[in-house]
């Protein structure tokens, strides 16, 4: 796995330079995105009606490719559409831009399967640091590559649930294992964390405004195979 918080010094699909985002995302404090949500109780990110493009990236996201050719898709599934992402030896993320306060809507909430665990992996060791879901929170601070905070709740392959790790590659993203190994394997599951408290108990310290969205996968480590779905991405108030 690559370092997360380089997500914002990366370029968007197309090729664009990502450093006036950076700074926008850094020294934000309120954008349309959190007047809009203040009338909502949710914040969505993907939803089940999302709209694809033509490449299989889901509009509004951008792709990061970190190692290899991205595999990507927005699928049909039993639980309406889906991203799917698959791994061959290589490492990729998809990420959206938001801005809000993450106190004022503190609860993420997900759905996953995962199909494939990229076998041998473990997130507590650098050289076999992958796995087949992953979805980030990141907080932008300035310079956002060194101060940037970012969680991570992931489905590993060997690393107990509800480890709580700091990353081997940057100590400002840290992990919490929300699933581990095969069970459950080709199943749906719903999830939902206080991103507000995981957040204060991993950096003992008030958050800052949610800059980025991110879901990734990645076998590179281990040179194996993964395969995963993510659906219905939203924060909620409670």
């Amino acid at each position: 796995m690559p370092e997360t918080g380089c997500l914002f010094v990366g370029r968007r699909k197309g090729g664009v330079r990502l450093r006036a985002v950076i700074a926008a995302a850094a020294l934000f404090t309120v954008t349309a995105v959190a007047a809009a949500s203040a009338a909502s109780a949710y914040i969505y990110v993907f939803r089940s009606d999302a709209v694809k493009e033509t490449d299989g990236v889901p509009r509004g996201w951008d792709l990061k490719e970190w190692r290899g050719k991205a595999d990507v898709a927005v699928v049909e599934t039993e639980v309406g559409r889906a991203i799917k992402l698959r791994s061959r030896a290589t490492s990729t993320a998809l990420y959206k831009d938001v801005s809000f306060d993450i106190r004022t809507s503190p609860y993420l909430s997900w759905r996953w399967k995962v199909t494939r665990l990229p076998e041998g992996a473990d997130v507590r060791h650098r050289s076999r640091d992958d796995q087949a879901a992953q979805v980030y929170v990141i907080f932008p601070r300035w310079p956002a590559v060194i101060n940037s905070r970012v969680i991570g709740y992931i489905w590993d392959t060997s690393a107990p649930r509800e480890s709580r790790v700091t990353s081997t590659k940057t100590s400002n993203t840290r992990y919490i294992v929300i699933r581990s190994g095969s069970e459950g394997l080709g199943r749906w599951f719903r999830e939902r964390r206080n991103v507000y408290e995981d957040y204060k108990r991993l950096f003992g310290e008030e958050p800052p405004p949610v800059g980025r969205v991110a879901v990734m996968i990645d076998s590179d480590d281990t040179g194996t195979f993964a395969e995963a779905f993510i659906a219905d991405i939203y924060f909620a108030r409670k």
